[in-house]
């Protein structure tokens, strides 16, 4: 017969495995400014994308023909934001430093560039909701190698 020690015991040790995979299991912390996976938050930067950047940036993020090219007025045209383009290259606050300040906010002696700046045009939650779409449209590895860049900027 199992005495109670054993019962308790094995009850203890099953409670215990199974906390530990409860919390193996859920999603890591997030890391930076962008929320792609919050469902709310991305249609709302869907909709801000449609209306302020998808005349440059493309309906489906695809970017200006040539984008690494300086065309004839001396400025580089827009580049895309899908996994094609640089995007995913930059940390969360850098993308949201150039979103609200342009290239200036960045560098000094930034070189002209086409890009509106949409500090007072767009509030700090719509420019992160605006790039948490972008990212909810990257593959699973860019995204991850974008969460791992964020982890390095914190």
């Amino acid at each position: 017969m199992v005495g109670r020690t054993t019962l308790l015991v094995t009850g203890g040790l099953a409670l215990a495995g199974f906390t530990v995979a409860f919390v193996l299991a859920q999603a890591s912390e997030a890391v930076g400014l962008l929320t792609p996976d919050d469902a709310e938050v991305v249609a709302i930067g869907q909709d801000i994308y449609a209306d302020q950047c998808a005349a440059c940036h493309g309906e489906n993020l695809e970017g200006q023909p040539n984008w690494r090219k300086h065309g004839e007025d001396g400025l580089l045209p827009a580049p895309p934001h899908d996994a094609t383009g640089h995007t995913w290259h930059h940390d969360d606050e850098a993308l949201f430093t150039l979103t609200k300040f342009g290239l200036a906010g960045l560098m000094e002696n930034a070189p002209p560039t086409g890009m509106p700046v949409y500090e007072g045009v767009l509030s700090d939650h719509e420019i992160i909701a605006v790039l948490s779409y972008i990212k909810s449209t990257w593959p699973n590895d860019l995204r991850e190698y974008h969460d791992e860049l964020n982890a390095q900027s914190e």
